[in-house]
């Protein structure tokens, strides 16, 4: 659970870095050629954040940015919102 997002299950996936070395054709060179293959990691970007769950109660998660953005969360509100319907 540690590098995992908690809304949606996102995690690190695997990969290849790729190194190439050589000039490209459209360059004037003879193209590039693979010269390396590593594996590596794709790690989601996670933010500690503190969410007002459906039941009502605010906790500490780590979500990733992309929950975040699409609303898939609702951040806890730290101060209460200004009423103006009682002053005039």
């Amino acid at each position: 659970m540690a590098r995992q997002c908690e809304i949606c299950g996102k995690g690190v996936q695997m990969g290849n870095r790729i190194e190439t070395r050589g000039k490209a054709k459209y360059l004037g060179g003879v193209g590039t050629k693979i010269t390396g293959i590593t594996r590596r990691k794709f790690v989601p970007n996670l933010q500690r954040v503190h969410v007002t769950t459906p039941e009502g109660e605010n906790k500490s998660m780590r979500v990733c940015v992309q929950c975040i953005r699409s609303g898939a969360i609702r951040k806890t509100v730290k101060t209460k919102p200004f009423d103006v319907s009682g002053v005039k």
